[in-house]
């Protein structure tokens, strides 16, 4: 090997060692090694796994075990936006329930470990709906079955009983609505990077007009196809994952956001509509059959989901503009802020 071949081949292995943006690995593998029951048997390696646009996702192995890590951005981020600390609390209450999430087996805390509080999960083996080339190896009836499945999750936890699961104290039901219609309202604030004066209406209309919450219960926050792993058959849900904004509220937000990503997702996002997957109306209907809540006001929670939609691809645009991304897929974010606006306005006649 020449001199020239050999110094690449060190920098390669080096830069293996050292893992991907935001993962020490030599530091993540001293730590696991003192934390986990499973002992770590050889180096790390570790890839971004494609899908979540707000904490990095990792896909971590030694050779033998599979783990996934996950921490906050790399940027600036949201106050409560990126909570490590609730994804795990949430998971391990939940486990054991009808709900599917992947077994936690370490939170740590200390940022000085790999520059940010992470929680370790262990790998669940399954298939995310994320768009055209997941999709396409699928029969509209299969695609048809996990539409049902993902609608029948989302009324499994929220017929979990927060008190009973631990989980009584994991947020502030009184006025989650209009609380979290203020967080966001400055989050937009916090993340802007234009002047879209359509999106401050929305807000004040969304505020004017926050509807009565009818029932409290764990609310995941960021429901939708891609948060949900299906088994390779797509006769079984494997898990609901990206619990960072999860808390107890009105199951309605939950609802209005898959209703946001139902319908405008797939132009939006680029997701397509494939033949067999629910249309809204369905995700509605399905959803209406399983509980015994009045929907009649479910436009104002569309409205409120494609809200913080698009607040979230604003953060998203901040980030990437700000070189604080990791992985693919973030530059085209930015463009559908108005887009998203547009369609919140219609939903509240503004």
């Amino acid at each position: 090997m020449s001199g020239a071949t050999e110094r690449d081949g060190a920098a390669g292995r080096a830069a293996a060692a050292q893992g991907p943006p935001g993962l020490d690995l030599v530091r993540l593998r001293r730590h696991l090694s003192a934390v986990l029951d499973t002992p770590v048997r050889g180096p790390l390696e570790a890839t971004v796994i494609a899908g979540g646009r707000s904490n990095v996702t990792y896909k971590v192995t030694d050779g033998h075990s599979r783990w996934v890590v996950r921490r906050p951005p790399l940027g600036g981020v949201l106050a409560t936006a990126h909570d490590v600390g609730r994804e795990a609390r949430v998971m391990g209450a939940l486990a054991g329930t009808a709900v599917p999430v992947p077994p936690v087996l370490h939170l740590c805390e200390d940022s000085d470990v790999i520059g940010a509080p992470f929680v370790v999960m262990s790998f669940v083996d399954g298939v995310v709906l994320r768009g055209p080339a997941e999709l396409a190896g699928y029969e509209p009836a299969d695609l048809a079955r996990a539409g049902d499945l993902l609608v029948d999750t989302l009324l499994e936890l929220h017929a979990v009983d927060p008190v009973a699961v631990g989980l009584a104290r994991f947020g502030r039901p009184e006025g989650f609505l209009l609380r979290n219609v203020g967080r966001w309202a400055t989050q937009w604030e916090s993340s802007r990077t234009r002047d879209l004066p359509v999106v401050d209406e929305i807000a004040r209309r969304l505020e004017r007009d926050v509807p009565a919450t009818q029932r409290v219960c764990v609310v995941h926050g960021d429901y939708r196809l891609d948060n949900v792993m299906f088994a390779a058959d797509l006769h079984r849900v494997a898990a609901v994952v990206d619990w960072e904004l999860s808390t107890l509220g009105d199951p309605l937000a939950d609802l209005g956001l898959l209703l946001t990503y139902t319908e405008v997702a797939a132009a939006v996002l680029g997701t397509g509509r494939a033949e067999g997957l629910p249309t809204a109306p369905e995700v509605l209907a399905r959803y209406a059959a399983g509980t015994d809540l009045d929907l009649s006001s479910i436009d104002w929670y569309t409205a409120f989901g494609v809200f913080k939609l698009a607040v979230i691809l604003e953060g998203v645009h901040a980030r990437y503009s700000a070189g604080a991304t990791v992985g693919e897929g973030f530059e085209s974010m930015g463009a559908y802020v108005p887009v998203l606006a547009d369609r919140a306005a219609r939903l509240l006649d503004v």
